[in-house]
């Protein structure tokens, strides 16, 4: 079984304007449409048998629309989705409320998109209650390459939000997850500051361009067992990456926990 823990699809109107544009901005490759049906013939076609989509509240204003959207795509096959809150919701507790009604497992956040830094207060309390409730709560980490003037998930403010996040709290559930490998572009970072943390990276899209022995690297330092297969799809190859990841040197144990366990254990445990 192999889960992707990181992938992105909008309604089509939405995907004809966002795909090309942020193509444009960051120089990659689509390799979707951006719609659900694309994404989900994609998977299929690599191997892979479930998607997360992970969607973002860019204002907060459309919290409504982005989390029904999200609904819709937990009744398709081979797809669920996470709901998405932005920090400047004026009542995160009661919204948190709302993605739990809608049957979502986790909440979507992205730093660069919505221009806070990732230890900011308002983000803290989105996800102390996100953690008290059980939820998953992804952030973008790193760089983001469509937008790399400023990178507002850098591993050291990653690390002051976790033990903000977990301070009075220590006995919740660690089910945070740091994309892109716990910091696009800044893996010597992410192993002084992160690696042994007891959160989750998810290899998404880095492996478009990272060497497996960089990966490797912080595989070993983190630990096979929080780590998450993730393609970040339209913009990574589906089919690519789960041959990159078989090829790397793992044992099988630790290739079924990065395909599928680790993911199960947080979607499902």
């Amino acid at each position: 079984m192999i889960i992707d823990f990181h992938t992105h699809a909008f309604p089509a109107a939405l995907a004809a304007k966002t795909i090309p544009m942020l193509a444009e901005k960051s120089g990659a490759t689509p390799f979707t449409n951006g719609t659900a049906e694309d994404l989900s013939a994609r998977l299929r076609e690599a191997g892979i048998d479930l998607g997360v989509v992970l969607p973002v509240v860019t204002r907060p204003g459309q919290f409504d629309t982005v989390n029904a959207f999200a609904r819709t795509l937990c009744e398709m096959e081979g797809l669920i989705s996470f709901g998405g809150i932005h920090p400047d919701d004026e009542a995160p507790e009661e919204h948190i409320g709302k993605i739990c009604e809608l049957g979502l497992r986790g909440i979507k956040i992205h730093p660069d998109y919505q221009g806070v830094y990732i230890d900011d207060p308002r983000y803290i309390r989105i996800a102390r209650e996100a953690v008290r409730r059980g939820l998953i709560l992804i952030t973008h980490a790193g760089v983001d390459d469509g937008f790399p003037e400023e990178t507002h998930c850098p591993p050291d403010r990653a690390a002051r939000f976790v033990d903000a996040v977990y301070r009075d709290n220590e006995d919740a559930p660690g089910k945070i997850v740091f994309a892109h490998g716990g910091g696009n572009r800044q893996f010597a970072e992410v192993i002084r500051h992160l690696a042994g943390r007891d959160v989750y990276f998810d290899l998404s899209y880095i492996l478009s361009y990272a060497s497996p022995d960089t990966v490797m690297e912080v595989i070993r330092a983190h630990g096979s067992e929080r780590i998450l297969f993730g393609t970040d799809c339209p913009w990574g190859d589906p089919g690519a990456f789960v041959r990159y990841v078989k090829a790397l040197p793992l044992t099988e144990a630790e290739r079924e926990d990065i395909f599928h366990r680790n993911a199960e254990r947080l979607l499902f445990g």
